[in-house]
């Protein structure tokens, strides 16, 4: 079968986030052989897909497996499913994935990016955890949980050069939620196109640092829009990768736009 590495949240190769896809002709077939897969493509994540039958609230069932476990959620996993299904002409117009987090859709923009419409986090005010500012490397000023469907504890920090500069002991991250950490910080200056940065440590889900992640950003936009005053807004993660997500939140819903890039079309043959 054909399997795609797409970079996702970029606009040229050998940025942003890359996802393993394979489109699959007809239903999964079992987890070992999926987590085989996506243990032998070795990025953040892999996507499978399969189309589902007409009439249903969806067009097609996804699943997203990093090299060491299934997730309920994946934003540019997602994004570079769309991606290929609207290059390859398999679907046209808005697809509807149905997922462990319910029907995502993803919309194709006039510019050839893709618009995802995920559930927005539910953000908690927490203490901040014991010996979370020794394992990450810098003192958060606030911490927030994300709620079951993104697993992390979202730190903020005082300033974009403090998220930059962070070395963190990715083992002990681990003890802090059930994915990983989300550590953020207001631009220092927006006029360069972004107006919150982050960076996301995943190391209970075999990811020391995700380049970018889009399901990071249905916690980032409420948490950003609420301090900005603004619903739109760019966020910039800070990876070595780097990668730029445009976030409009609304209400229950962000949205989470950005481009992708095919850089591999070959064949699978296991």
């Amino acid at each position: 079968m054909r399997i795609r590495i797409v970079d996702a949240f970029t606009d040229r190769p050998f940025a942003g986030n890359p996802a393993g896809v394979l489109l699959l002709d007809d239903v999964f077939p079992d987890d070992d052989w999926l987590q085989n897969v996506a243990m032998e493509v070795n990025h953040a994540e892999t996507a499978f897909a399969h189309r589902l039958p007409e009439g249903g609230e969806a067009d097609w069932a996804l699943r997203w497996f990093t090299p060491v476990t299934e997730v309920a959620m994946c934003g540019h996993a997602t994004l570079a499913t769309a991606h290929v299904l609207h290059t390859t002409g398999a679907h046209e117009g808005p697809v509807r994935f149905a997922t462990r987090s319910g029907v995502l859709i993803a919309t194709p923009g006039a510019d050839g990016s893709v618009t995802l419409d995920f559930p927005t986090a539910p953000l908690t005010p927490v203490e901040i955890p014991a010996g979370v500012a020794e394992a990450l490397g810098a003192r958060p000023v606030a911490a927030f949980d994300t709620g079951p469907n993104v697993g992390d504890l979202l730190v903020e920090l005082a300033d974009e050069k403090t998220v930059l500069g962070l070395s963190p002991d990715h083992r002990a991250l681990g003890a802090y939620s059930s994915r990983g950490i989300i550590a953020t910080a207001r631009a220092d200056e927006p006029s360069r196109g972004y107006d919150f940065v982050s960076r996301c440590f995943f190391p209970n889900v075999g990811i020391d640092e995700d380049p970018v992640t889009g399901s990071a950003h249905t916690a980032l936009a409420p948490h950003w829009s609420a301090r900005l005053g603004r619903d739109d807004l760019t966020g910039l993660q800070a990876s070595r990768r780097t990668g730029l997500v445009r976030t409009g939140l609304r209400g229950e819903r962000t949205l989470l736009t950005g481009f992708a890039v095919t850089v591999v079309d070959g064949e699978l043959r296991a």
